[in-house]
């Protein structure tokens, strides 16, 4: 399940570097704007202290966990919709990411140029979230026109069911607001998914903040302003000092958790975006164990039993015959998959089961997909 994720923001509030702390690459950073050019993308390792644990147990061949994509995408500037400072080609790559993971700059320093004179994070997050409103309101007004007079005139019926969910989308994208806040029926909903409307997408904001805010964060002005924003939005924020992570990326992975502690920091900040990220897309894990291989699998909530099989691979699905399941808190609680299965906890599941994160599962299926 191929997962994407974009870093975006207004130049030199720190998405390169975020970015290469994430994956742990050397992108350029460069103190200007426009600094990156083309989206950079890494696939990287979502944590999970669950499939540790497994791995402990059964000492598997090959580990593979889950993972999400991260895009780095030039800075957008205000008037990116119309084009300014090669916006329309930033937009473009913004539409091919499920989410979006907003930067915003929660630090002063007058070494680093910001491109609109000062540091003011709520103007910074309006200027961005305004572009991509705009850019949306200009793909939705132009298929408006393009189908008008077939649904006005000639009652054509597709015409007519497009229509119902433009005409409220482009009102709500004329006051400024996203695309995601209309509510539209399941049926208007799979007609809006054609456009791939920026503002549709789920958002996450990360608070860029200096390295002596983030260890008293509770008491960073910027941060704070930030985070009631977000939360009138219904948005999660996430702190991150970006110049911290970006040491931390360059430690080996045994010194990181002493580098934390002496920081009085818990979890890395990135550790934290990335789970929250793949939370935002409504995702969950479920996993398959073995001597061979402990891996992490990746589905949206609310899949069924065969849905989840065919993950791995469409012939699961097709030929599904039933599913072997345990809970990872069952072999954490007794240490073992045979203590497991002597306490009766082990479940065989059919078609109507719909798997939960953490559930460790075996499929049984036909190749002929014949029962």
């Amino acid at each position: 399940m191929g997962l994407k994720a974009g870093i975006v923001g207004l130049p030199n509030v720190g998405k390169s570097t975020l970015f290469n702390a994430i994956t742990n690459s050397h992108v350029e950073a460069a103190n200007y704007p426009f600094a990156t050019i083309n989206p950079n993308t890494r696939i990287v390792a979502v944590p999970d202290e669950r499939l540790d644990f497994l791995v402990d147990i059964f000492k598997p061949e090959r580990t593979i966990p889950a993972t999400i994509e991260f895009y780095d995408i030039a800075g957008l500037v205000r008037g990116a919709s119309k084009g300014e400072g090669l916006g329309n080609q930033f937009l473009s790559h913004i539409r091919e990411c499920d989410a979006i993971v907003e930067v915003v700059r929660c630090f002063k320093n007058a070494d680093i140029i910001h491109v609109e004179g000062d540091v003011d994070p709520i103007r910074d997050i309006e200027v961005i979230n305004l572009e991509l409103v705009m850019a949306d309101l200009d793909t939705v007004t132009k298929r408006i026109e393009k189908i008008e007079n077939k649904a006005r005139i000639l009652k054509d019926k597709e015409s007519v069911m497009e229509m119902s969910a433009l005409s409220p989308l482009k009102e709500a994208l004329e006051q400024g607001l996203a695309a995601r806040t209309v509510h539209l029926t399941s049926e208007q909903e799979e007609v809006v998914k054609n456009y791939h409307l920026l503002t549709k997408k789920s958002i996450i904001y990360v608070a860029n903040v200096g390295e002596d805010d983030l260890v008293d964060i509770d008491n960073c002005e910027l941060y704070n302003v930030v985070k009631d924003y977000a939360n009138k939005e219904g948005n999660e924020v996430i702190p991150v000092s970006c110049e911290i992570e970006s040491q931390l990326s360059e430690l080996p992975k045994e010194e990181r958790a002493e580098f934390l502690k002496d920081l009085g920091i818990s979890d890395s900040g990135l550790s934290r975006l990335i789970k929250a990220t793949y939370k935002l897309l409504n995702l969950s894990t479920f996993f398959t164990v073995g001597p061979d291989e402990c891996r992490a699998w990746t589905f949206k909530n609310g899949m069924s039993a065969p849905n989840c099989a065919g993950v791995i691979h469409t012939d699961f699905e097709k030929g599904f015959i039933c599913a072997e399941v345990y809970t990872y808190d069952s072999i954490h609680e007794l240490g073992s998959e045979a203590a497991v299965k002597e306490a009766g906890k082990l479940k065989t599941e059919g078609r109507g089961y719909f798997p939960k994160d953490g559930d460790i599962m075996f499929f049984k299926f036909n190749v002929s997909g014949k029962k």
